[in-house]
């Protein structure tokens, strides 16, 4: 594990980055800062959804950084997000997360250190817009692919792996809202003065952007997983109809003959001398007949 302790003296902050934190580590920390232990716990589980806690006077704020979304049939939450929490009262933050972020480093350098923020809260609104902007690339990525597949879909060059992949587009855009939905209660819960407040209001402005993004990915891919599965059943039933007219030409020709192939002695018509061309025009006359009543119907 990494602790990193940075400290603005100017305005009485303290902020503390920890890195892949052991169990025996977070008790540590629990003690040196009188932070509640089982909000700590829970920074051990990499499932956990973004929530918001007031604990003692302290907040307590899990959020998700969204990952680069790899190609692989296994979308879940753990696979296209990482876990930050945050304790944070008034001069003092922690930051806990399994792996570094550059962002962190970026905002301690740019704001932190020049001593730009007065106050707590303000560290936190700046690095919820990062954790924010983490989705940003992701959805480009996912709206990208969708313009290809629409491409291909009303080109009509469909391939039976387009409907799996589709899906997880479809996948990838639902966790992604869903993990949205659950980070506005820790966005909401942030407060700074009026004077304070641009980086939370870009926060907030950046959080209804995305959450609308991905909603418009999730819809477009619905729709157009419809408009493939309606292409397939128009091939479909473009096959059961040129199939189902040759039955027809053929099915009163097959019963004709399947009349006079029988092997009896005494049958119609064996002994005329003009009965197989009489016949052979009867068949050509149905198969005229049939085909005038298909274009009559305009089946043809």
């Amino acid at each position: 594990m990494a602790i990193t302790l940075f400290e603005n003296i100017a305005h009485n902050l303290i902020w503390v980055d920890v890195t892949a934190p052991t169990s025996n580590e977070l008790s540590e920390l629990s003690k040196t800062y009188d932070l509640n232990h089982f909000a700590l716990s829970a920074c051990l589980q990499p499932d956990h959804l973004p929530k918001h806690e007031d604990i003692e006077g302290t907040h307590f704020i899990i959020t998700r950084v969204l990952m680069p979304i790899r190609s692989s049939k296994a979308v879940s939450i753990q696979s296209i997000s990482t876990k930050i929490a945050f304790f944070y009262r008034p001069g003092v933050l922690i930051t806990i997360h399994r792996i570094p972020h550059d962002f962190i480093e970026d905002v301690r350098v740019r704001f932190f250190d020049k001593g730009q923020f007065k106050l707590v809260e303000s560290i936190v609104a700046k690095l919820l817009w990062h954790i924010l902007h983490s989705y940003e690339l992701p959805a480009v990525g996912l709206s990208s692919e969708l313009d290809e597949f629409e491409n291909r879909v009303f080109s009509q060059n469909l391939t039976p792996q387009m409907l799996s992949e589709l899906y997880q587009i479809k996948r990838k855009a639902l966790m992604s809202k869903k993990l949205l939905l659950f980070s506005q209660e820790a966005i909401s819960s942030v407060k700074l003065p009026s004077t304070k407040s641009d980086d939370l209001q870009d926060s907030r402005d950046l959080h209804v952007k995305l959450l609308n993004i991905y909603d418009q990915i999730h819809e477009d891919v619905s729709n157009l997983v419809n408009f493939y599965l309606s292409i397939s059943a128009q091939k479909t039933n473009d096959v059961i109809k040129v199939l189902t007219i040759f039955s027809v030409f053929f099915m009163p020709l097959t019963f004709v003959v399947g009349i006079y192939g029988m092997n009896f002695e005494y049958m119609p018509e064996l002994k005329m001398r003009y009965g197989y061309p009489i016949l052979l025009g009867i068949m050509v006359l149905l198969s005229v007949g049939i085909y005038l009543w298909f274009r009559k119907k305009r089946w043809l």
